[in-house]
């Protein structure tokens, strides 16, 4: 299969929707469609896609909401998805022509969690179905025949940090620690019982690196480049991606891992969420990562 990918260092690979035109008929290539509901996929979707949702992957654990599930329980879903791992896998979504709950991030959620429950080779379709659709190439409303497969599945734990390893971590000199929620819930009140951040990390907020009339569609890589040059998010620091829940940071991830190959980047999956839950935990508020203010019991 040819090489020719919009961005690609690692197991995950960036490819455009004229790269899937030419390359979908290809027997050795699955097609996963994301979208947010289930109806988005009955009305259309990309011919030969089979249907995944991204709230198959995360359940409570301890009562903390929106952890990955185990790996005995995420098995025997992906072999139903006929997820093979000698065999390429394209994931894409779209806001939704049923529903219109997409936000972009299916996509990025899942083919993280592809990777993370260890397939090899999962691509990310630049622009998802909505620049398939914009550039008038074929939709369908039938669905493929699926043979279920054997895949295995072995979490890489070198993907993602614990809260413990967290704390460990983020005050070294060489640790960066990305947030990739919106200005104004990193700074100040979003839905969590705290205000503000982890104390320490820089905002980074993910739409800043993607379009703005599509959110599935990364902006031209010398804006992303210009992105991180100015937020001095550099190859040679150790980098943790954080967010609300660990989904935004799988966007961060997999653009600062995956496709331009930063060697040691990691997600703090349990984010925002998880910190916050724990009153001794120090958060900060203002648009300065060590805010204006330590918060230890807010």
């Amino acid at each position: 299969m040819a090489t020719d990918f919009l961005y690609g260092k690692g197991v995950v690979k960036l490819v455009s929707t004229e790269w899937l035109a030419e390359h979908m008929e290809e027997a050795g290539l699955m097609i996963l469609d994301t979208q947010p509901n289930v109806h988005d996929y009955i009305q259309e979707h990309i011919p030969g896609a089979v249907y995944m949702n991204e709230g198959l992957l995360r359940v409570p654990l301890g009562g903390l909401p929106g952890q990955f599930v185990p790996p005995e329980a995420i098995e025997p879903i992906l072999r139903r998805l006929g997820l093979k791992a000698d065999v390429p896998v394209v994931v894409y979504t779209g806001k939704g022509p049923y529903k219109g709950w997409g936000d972009g991030l299916e996509q990025t959620m899942v083919v993280y969690s592809l990777a993370r429950y260890g397939h090899k080779n999962v691509y990310v379709l630049d622009g998802g179905i909505d620049k398939w659709k914009a550039e008038k190439r074929p939709l369908s409303q039938e669905f493929p025949e699926i043979k279920e497969s054997y895949f295995k599945v072995e979490v890489q734990g070198d993907f993602f940090v614990d809260m413990q390893e967290f704390k460990s971590l983020r005050e070294q000199d060489d640790v960066l620690v990305i947030d990739a929620r919106p200005p104004a819930v990193y700074e100040g009140q979003g839905p969590w019982r705290k205000p503000g951040h982890i104390l320490g990390a820089i905002n980074l907020p993910w739409k800043s690196l993607m379009d703005p009339d599509n959110p599935a569609l990364l902006k031209p890589k010398q804006e992303v480049l210009d992105i991180l040059e100015h937020g001095k998010i550099t190859p040679n620091k150790r980098i943790i991606c954080s967010c609300g829940t660990g989904r935004e940071a799988t966007n961060q991830f997999l653009l600062l891992h995956e496709y331009l190959g930063y060697p040691n980047v990691k997600i703090y999956e349990g984010s925002f969420t998880e910190w916050s839950s724990h009153p001794e935990n120090p958060t900060a508020t203002g648009p300065h990562p060590k805010g204006f203010e330590e918060k230890c019991c807010g």
